[in-house]
């Protein structure tokens, strides 16, 4: 696993041993990368179970302003911190170690609106949908901004969750990438 593009490319990064994580693909994170090219630049992005901090990473090196990454696992925490320094964005990044309802209370008290979510959460566990309607309770993704999705192919998504719409939605084997903002 690698970076794919920008300030940080090519640089591999660490994952955390064991099964409980399953890292993004380099072909999928980089599909996911050409979908949202547009809107990665100056961007504030949460990477919500976050793993490894892989997709997150990606983004700051691709030009986002801020980051920040969230999860549960010790393990996992210890990784997506070194995986940072390695890749130099300690400066761009918060790494909260909390679960991701905490989380977005948590982000909701501040300032910073976010312009990208990426959830990645363990596979067929029901916790998409309640994530995405904690977001919206809690409006802390801009009006403009979009909640990207990688989930397991027999996790069937809803055209709407709330106020959100499903814009887009992209298969690779066993995985498929779902793609939601606001209803305009």
């Amino acid at each position: 696993m690698r970076v794919i593009a920008g300030i940080s490319k090519g640089m591999r990064l660490k994952s955390p041993k064991g099964l409980e994580t399953r890292p993004t693909t380099d072909r999928v994170k980089e599909s996911i990368f050409s979908m949202i090219n547009p809107y990665i630049i100056d961007s504030v992005v949460l990477d919500l179970f976050s793993g490894t901090g892989s997709l997150g990473i990606e983004a700051l090196s691709r030009g986002a302003e801020k980051a920040y990454f969230v999860d549960c696992n010790k393990n996992s925490i210890k990784v997506i911190k070194e995986n940072i320094a390695y890749t130099r964005l300690e400066e761009k990044s918060t790494v909260l170690f909390c679960d991701a309802h905490r989380a977005i209370k948590e982000l909701a008290l501040g300032t910073n609106k976010i312009d990208i979510i990426f959830m990645d959460p363990p596979y067929l566990k029901g916790l998409i949908i309640p994530s995405i309607d904690a977001i919206e309770k809690e409006e802390i993704l801009n009006k403009e901004g979009i909640i990207l999705v990688e989930h397991d192919l027999k996790d069937s998504l809803p055209e709407y969750i709330g106020k959100f719409m499903k814009r887009k939605e992209k298969k690779y084997g066993n995985t498929l990438i779902t793609i939601y903002a606001k209803e305009a």
